[in-house]
């Protein structure tokens, strides 16, 4: 039952960044919000792999869906292409000199950031019904 621990530890850090997440779209901190976004999904992800029984390493959430795929069996419907989305956010929403002019905070819009969130709050329902599964031994 530690791994069960290990990874509602987990989920409940992925849900912090996911309020925090949005808060910041709220604030129209647009490029912060989808930052903590992808931090929520990675850190999601991770709790369902250490749910397994598995140590995750890594912050692509594609790789993380992967490998719990890989492990579990798992179906992964749309997940995938919202992990695409999110993993765009892992640095170009921090680092000016990823962009040949300006700063993330100008090339972030109300709309990416409300796109992030959506694909988050998708990775986390999906990760408490796997979660719930393990714990009932499904």
């Amino acid at each position: 039952m530690e791994r069960i621990a290990e990874a509602e530890r987990w989920l409940s850090e992925a849900e912090w960044d996911f309020d925090t997440a949005k808060v910041l779209h709220n604030s129209k901190k647009f490029n912060a919000s989808a930052f903590y976004s992808q931090q929520s999904a990675e850190k999601a992800v991770k709790a369902a792999l250490y749910g397994l029984g598995e140590i995750p390493i890594g912050h692509s959430v594609r790789e993380l869906l992967e490998r719990l795929h890989e492990a579990s069996g798992v179906k992964l419907e749309n997940l995938l292409t919202f992990a695409r989305e999110l993993d765009r956010h892992h640095i170009p929403s921090r680092y000016p000199n990823v962009y040949p002019s300006g700063t993330p905070h100008e090339a972030y819009d109300e709309e990416t950031s409300r796109r992030a969130l959506e694909c988050t709050r998708v990775m986390l329902e999906f990760v408490k019904r796997f979660i719930e599964g393990l714990k009932r031994g499904t």
